[in-house]
């Protein structure tokens, strides 16, 4: 008789049965939510900030056009794409929109408290959904966008297929994602800062050191960027590329779908 091999997934250093890594990963983000704005402005000094702004300017959002952004959390990127949007109005063309789709209710209830979401009445949907199997008709959007959430994902070739699924013909991927930086001298800095700066960060603002361990680790766990990009064509994408942002610290995966 052979045994059957459970199925695992990483959870940061950790392999843990897959079907155990999402409840696991909400937890996190359930601790996390109500500092997850500051937290990301303490341990990238505002860096990532800059980051999005590089995603949204090779989107160029336009009037009219539909946003569909997955792990969207508190939509830092969603709120960009509108003001970008509505900075070129045109007549006759109806305004762009932004759908938030999080798996997390604790994250998506963090956003809708942003003074800067207020502004766009009707235009800023939020839908509690798994990036693994999205609530969404086929060839919906416009674009589709994930930042700094695929890492949490339990099978990342899954999302990725969804992400291809619900983009129309000629829609654009781009996701935005911690990577590995291009030296190994720049890698030895940067896991010195990122194993005892963000977990101490952790505990000392958010009262939770082991979340933000667990957010260093998950990073070290994340495929290389040639690695990536090729999950990336596999699910269907053309025209793939990648641009790694401050020497790989993060780098932005593109595709079309065509």
């Amino acid at each position: 008789m052979t045994e059957i091999q459970e199925q695992t997934a990483s959870f940061g250093f950790q392999d843990v049965p897959a079907d155990q890594k999402e409840g696991l990963v909400r937890a996190v983000f359930d601790s996390v939510a109500e500092n997850y704005d500051l937290m990301n402005d303490l341990m990238s000094g505002g860096i990532h900030r800059v980051w999005k702004s590089v995603l949204l300017d090779r989107l160029n959002p336009q009037p009219g056009q539909r946003l569909l952004d997955v792990a969207g959390g508190t939509g830092d990127i969603a709120i960009g794409f509108l003001k970008r949007a509505g900075e070129r109005p045109e007549r006759g063309r109806l305004p762009a929109e932004a759908t938030i789709c999080d798996i997390n209710h604790a994250m998506l209830k963090a956003g809708k408290s942003r003074e800067d979401a207020q502004g766009f009445p009707g235009q800023i949907n939020r839908s509690c959904g798994d990036a693994q199997n999205l609530p969404f008709l086929d060839r919906h959007f416009d674009a589709y966008t994930i930042g700094f959430g695929i890492r949490n994902v339990t099978e990342m070739d899954k999302a990725l297929k969804e992400a291809f699924r619900v983009l129309k013909p000629g829609g654009r991927f781009f996701c935005l994602e911690f990577s590995h930086p291009i030296t190994d001298g720049f890698q030895k800095v940067y896991d010195t800062y990122s194993f005892n700066v963000i977990p101490w960060l952790g505990e000392k603002v958010a009262n939770d050191r082991e979340s933000y361990q667990y957010l260093v680790e998950s990073i070290r766990r994340f495929p290389s960027q040639e690695t990536f990009a090729d999950k990336i064509r596999r699910a269907g994408f053309s025209r793939v590329g990648y641009e790694n942002l401050s020497g790989g610290i993060a780098a932005l995966h593109t595709g079309w779908r065509l």
